[in-house]
């Protein structure tokens, strides 16, 4: 009997030390920062991912480094107090260094505590500041007001903000239809418009094209005119020159003329014959020459 109570007491040793042994073992996950705890207490130290060794009293709570990304739908009102529904997604995560600090002061509870509600108060605050055809227009702007304002807000408590982007914004039926409609006015207006300028360009490009054609004309017929003034005037020289040529011509016979030279070709042109009747001296008697 007492040999068998000694194996029984040696067994009972051994579990509880495999059972201590058990407890004083942890490992912490790779992206995970562990917060050391004391009956509640907060620990000033962590421990990093890997295999450690802890107080049979302390308990590893596993913070997540990694980043994280949330998805929520979110109601808020455009500067014209239009509805508008949301759909919004932030990546963030949280610094390995302020864990320990963040778990004290806030808890594994951060982003329904911290991070939602800056996500929540920002998005209204920015989507307050347009009318809602803008913020359709305006969905890259708006994640970017939001993100800067929500960054700055969490970055005390050890939270890193990643990026945040809207990526649905839905309206009321009523809106959306009034939007439709007034987007149907301005393409009909457009397109009238288009049409109206078309005529418009067309008509001042016949009217344009009927005074270059008549320009053309009346440049045609001024240059005919002066090509038929300018035939007048060389034919007016021409005859002019004409004249004055046979005039000197008659001029110089005239002055080349002696009774001599007379003489001589009329004696070249007689053909030997004499008249027939001549008169003498006296003009009123008429001398037979036969």
């Amino acid at each position: 009997m007492k040999n068998v109570g000694r194996v029984v007491l040696t067994v009972a040793v051994i579990a509880v030390a495999v059972i201590v042994a058990l407890c004083c073992i942890t490992t912490v996950p790779t992206g995970y920062t562990g917060i050391v705890t004391t009956f509640g207490r907060v620990e000033d130290h962590t421990f990093d991912a890997g295999f450690h060794i802890k107080s049979p009293f302390q308990r590893v709570i596993k913070m997540d480094n990694r980043t994280q990304k949330a998805v929520e739908t979110l109601q808020a009102f455009s500067s014209d107090i239009q509805q508008v529904d949301i759909s919004i997604a932030v990546n963030y995560s949280i610094d390995q260094t302020t864990a320990e600090k963040l778990y004290k002061t806030v808890g594994e509870e951060y982003y329904s505590k911290i991070l939602y509600p800056r996500l929540l108060e920002n998005t209204k605050s920015i989507f307050s500041k347009y009318t809602a055809e803008k913020l359709v227009a305006y969905r890259e702007k708006l994640s970017t007001e939001i993100t800067e304002l929500v960054t700055e807000d969490v970055k005390d408590y050890g939270i890193t903000v990643s990026s945040i982007s809207v990526q649905d914004i839905d309206f009321t039926d009523a809106f959306t239809n009034a939007v439709e409609a007034k987007q149907v006015a301005q393409q009909n207006k457009l397109t009238a418009q288009t049409q109206q300028d078309q005529l418009t360009m067309e008509a001042e490009q016949e009217a344009q094209r009927q005074v270059i054609k008549a320009q053309a004309d009346a440049e045609q017929a001024k240059i005919a005119a002066q090509a038929d003034l300018e035939v007048t005037k060389i034919q007016a020289d021409a005859a002019e020159y004409a004249g004055q040529k046979e005039a000197a011509k008659n001029k110089a016979i005239s002055e080349s003329l002696t009774e001599e030279l007379v003489r001589y070709y009329y004696i070249q042109q007689w053909n030997g014959e004499l008249p027939s009747t001549m008169l003498g001296e006296s003009a009123s008697i008429l001398y037979g020459l036969n």
